[in-house]
Formats: C-alpha cells, structure tokens, sequence
C-alpha cells in the first residue's frame, strides 16, 4: 500500500465528484472530501479484510479488485471481480458494521477511502443522491448473484464459459486482455477445482474458441462460449 499519491488522482476529473455534486453543493462534497483518504494498492494487496470493521467505503479509481469470502472450513470463494471506476461498499453503509468480504487487488489499484460517517451525514438530506449511488453499488451484487446462480445449475464448461464472458465484457471491456487473474482464482471463483481449469482452457484453445498466448487470453468465438453457457 503506498500512502503518498498526490500526483495519481485529479480530482477534478473524478467520477464521483461528477455524480455528487449534480446533487450536492461544493461545500458538502468537501466535506466529504476532506476526510477522504487516497491510496494506492499493488497487486495481491489486501484493501479491505472479511470481517473487519467498517468505516468506509471505497471509491476504486483504476485498477481491478475481486471480492473473496473464507467459509468457515477456511475455503476462499471469489464472488464478483469488479474494474474502476465504482463505488464499492453501500450494502455496510446501513446494515453491517463489518466487511462481509475482503477486497483484494487483482492489479495495482487506485482508491478512496471514504469517511461513512460524513457520507451519511450528506446522504440524509439528499434522498435522490443515496439511490442514485444504491444503484451503481447493486451492480456488483448482482454479479456476484449471477455467478452464484452459474455454479448452482452448470457444469464446469458453462462456469467457466460465464467467467471468459463476464472477464470480457464487464471488466477487461475487450475480447483479448492479460489474465491478471491466476489459474487459481478462476478456480475460486468458478467453485471447480484448478486441474478444472486448466483442462477446460485447455479444450477451448485447441477447438479455436480462445486463443492462449502466455497470460494473454483472445476469445476467438464469443458466440460459441455463449453457447456452452446456456448448455451449462
């Protein structure tokens, strides 16, 4: 975690400014703004611990961030993998005074932490601006209920034909991106085990469906996986 970021964010040119202040004045977003912390995360870096306190929420600016849950056997599940710019944390701002998830860098990252208790103090008086943002915080929830929804009626095909979709449109936004994720964390996150994984990548690269360049990943036939998807 590197403390010193002054020369990373414009603040100016931040998404969440943007949609604050259509609601807010300067002098209530400064002051949340002044209790807010910029830091910067490399990969593989703990942002927010499972179980832990909560007394922010998280703006990510750049950069990847998967959500894990440990079970109680100590068994890692990735829930949702989410790419900045977001706002991450709204379902703790009311109900939960402990993180129900650790936040964990999947590539180096840039966030704010934002006090909750000077949120809530703004978000009080402005009921349009607390569900404009519920909105944008539901998004990752509900990636994390569809994945849930995947491994309950899937296969390992359509598992992992669900994440190659997911990874490519809603976080790399490109058919051909660098697997920042390990073989491993596919494996958590598809709930199958590793050997799984790389058997199954295996099959769609030899059948031209992907192509496998090192870490490098190039979906060949988007259609195709969205056909093993709905197979399961």
């Amino acid at each position: 975690m590197v403390n010193d970021v002054s020369n990373l964010f414009d603040c100016e040119k931040c998404l969440f400014k943007a949609i604050s202040c259509q609601f807010l004045s300067n002098d209530e977003f400064d002051s949340i703004q002044k209790l807010s912390i910029p830091l910067h995360f490399e990969k593989g870096e703990v942002v927010v611990k499972q179980g832990g306190k909560s007394s922010h929420l998280i703006f990510l600016h750049k950069g990847i961030l998967k959500f894990t849950y440990q079970n109680q056997t100590g068994k890692n599940f990735i829930m949702t993998i989410t790419a900045g710019p977001k706002l991450l944390g709204g379902a703790n701002l009311f109900f939960k005074n402990t993180n129900v998830f650790s936040l964990v860098a999947v590539e180096p990252c840039d966030i704010c932490l934002i006090d909750e208790r000077a949120f809530k103090e703004v978000l009080m008086k402005h009921g349009n601006y607390l569900m404009t943002l519920f909105e944008r915080t539901i998004e990752m929830f509900q990636s994390s209920i569809f994945n849930f929804i995947s491994l309950a009626h899937q296969q390992v095909n359509g598992r992992i034909a669900d994440i190659l979709i997911y990874l490519s449109e809603e976080v790399y936004k490109n058919t051909e991106y660098d697997f920042t994720l390990s073989r491993k964390e596919i494996s958590e996150f598809a709930a199958c085990s590793h050997e799984n994984v790389i058997t199954t990548l295996s099959r769609l690269n030899k059948e031209g469906t992907i192509t496998l360049e090192g870490k490098k990943i190039i979906i060949n036939d988007i259609n195709k996986l969205k056909e093993i998807s709905k197979r399961g």
